[in-house]
């Protein structure tokens, strides 16, 4: 407040409603473009419909509108039909990708566990990987667990290795 005590108080009044009217755009942005999240429950997006982020788990997601972030399922498919756009990047574990013809993303677009179909119109913008099948998914969980069980190994054989030659010490 000591920063605006030298202000007038039309000056003031014109500093609160410009601050009033900067925090009211951040709220209109945020509704122009809603993110959305579900779980269990399909999302889909109608054409002329503009949305922001969207996230699915155990669900899919059907776009044929318009999305200006990016876009996740776990457990879902993700489909976009001609004349849709995603602005950002597509990824699904253990779910499919489909892009027809006519649809756009300008992001990457990464199935894991699933595969990425698009037509030959369909235009993505950015890289496309596609780790098919259930097996990608269960080395990806047992690598971490094999090797903290190397590890677990490594330090069980040391310590009886030090007790041993320690046992072999004291009998000397």
């Amino acid at each position: 407040m000591t920063q605006l005590s030298g202000l007038g108080t039309r000056d003031r009044y014109c500093v609160a409603v410009l601050v009033f009217l900067l925090g009211l755009s951040g709220l209109v942005m945020a509704e122009e473009n809603p993110s959305r999240s579900q779980t269990n429950h399909d999302i889909r997006v109608e054409p002329g419909q503009k949305v922001g982020d969207l996230s699915c788990i155990n669900c899919s997601i059907y776009i044929r509108g318009d999305v200006a972030g990016d876009v996740f399922a776990l457990h879902g498919n993700v489909v976009i039909d001609g004349g849709a756009s995603v602005a950002g990047d597509i990824a699904t574990l253990f779910g499919d990708i489909r892009v027809a013809n006519g649809g756009s993303v300008a992001g990457d677009v990464a199935a894991i566990g699933g595969a990425v179909r698009r037509q030959p119109q369909a235009a993505i913008a950015g890289d496309v990987a596609s780790l098919e099948g259930k097996g990608w998914l269960l080395l990806l969980l047992l690598c971490p667990l094999v090797i903290l069980g190397l590890m677990t190994a490594l330090i069980v054989w040391l310590v009886h290795l030090y007790r041993r030659r320690r046992t072999v010490a004291a009998a000397a």
